[in-house]
Order: structure tokens, then sequence, then C-alpha cells
């Protein structure tokens, strides 16, 4: 609940009893117009607290998100003032589906936010087990050529051998390369 009579409050349960109107909206998915309050037979149970309160006119136009209501833009006009109009109507259902496209983009990105940061973390895993297999190589080679000359080693390979694992080396490198692009 935001409100201008108390800009700090968050997280209030409010009492739908107290408020007909606004279970009415809840219930329906549909926006409530009152132009008079004091004499509309629905809010009879609260006719005491509308004329504490001084209130003429209210509208309760539902926010939806995904097939539910999740919220509602509720205004009230007091008894001195004009009663709302259709043109008021029309305006406040305008800022619920603004209001409504708003938090469904927020949801979004807060989606969005949250993937990348998973392909982040997937990506670093990645890398860390590329490094890994890389390190692994490198020791397995070195291991198996302890002793000998790797070069003496190599030249004893057939050209044909030695050509397609350049060959090899090579696509393996450009296979790196492209992987580390992304």
């Amino acid at each position: 609940m935001a409100s201008y009579e108390d800009p700090t409050i968050r997280n209030l349960v409010v009492d739908l009893n107290r408020y007909p109107e606004l279970q009415r909206a809840f219930d329906s998915g549909e926006t409530v117009f009152i132009p008079d309050a004091a004499n509309d037979p629905s809010l009879k149970s609260i006719k005491g607290q509308l004329e504490t309160r001084n209130v003429r006119s209210i509208i309760v136009v539902p926010i939806q998100w995904q097939q539910s209501t999740i919220g509602a833009i509720f205004l009230r006009t007091d008894r001195e003032a004009e009663p709302f109009s259709d043109s008021d109507v029309r305006f406040c259902e305008v800022v619920a589906s603004l209001t409504a496209k708003a938090l469904r983009n927020a949801h979004r990105f807060e989606s969005m936010m949250r993937d990348q940061k998973e392909a982040a973390a997937g990506r670093r895993s990645t890398d860390l087990q590329r490094v890994a297999l890389i390190a692994f190589v490198r020791r397995l080679l070195a291991r198996s050529t302890e002793g000998d000359d790797p070069v003496w080693a190599e030249t004893l390979l057939p050209k044909a051998s030695d050509e397609e694992l350049e060959r090899l080396v090579t696509v393996a490198m450009q296979a790196l390369d492209e992987a580390a692009k992304g």
C-alpha cells in the first residue's frame, strides 16, 4: 500500500471487510466506480465510516498480473469536492495498465539479471574446467617425454602423421578461440 498520507507505509495488511469496494474489485478483476458513496447500497455496511472519512466518490482499479489481481489504485474524493467523472475513471485505468506493464518489465529485468549471473557462473565453471584440462594435458605430456628429447621423438613420426597432428592442433586452437568468444 502506498498513500499520500504516509509514504513510509510498507507491507500493510488491509482488512478487506472495511473496504467492500476494494474487495469487489479484487473479486471481479474489474474497475469499481461509485460516484455517490453515501447512497450506494453496496457500501451500506460501512456507511458510518464513510461519513467519518468524509467520502463522496470512489474509484478502485485493479492492477492485473498474469490474469490475477495483484493490487489496485484506490481513489476517493471528499464530500465537498467534485465527484469523479468517467474520464477520471478512464485515466485511472490507463495508469493501472501502465503500472502493470512497469511491474512486468521490472520482473523481466530481474529475471534477465538473474539469468546473466547464472550464465556468468556457468562460463566461469567452464573456464575452470578448460584450465584444469590444459594443466592435465601439459603434465601428461611433460611426464611422457621425461628423459627423451621431444623434438627428436617427433622426428620419428612419418610426415603425414606430423601434418595431421599439426592440422588437429590448429583445429583445436580455433575451437578454443571460438568457445572463448562465447
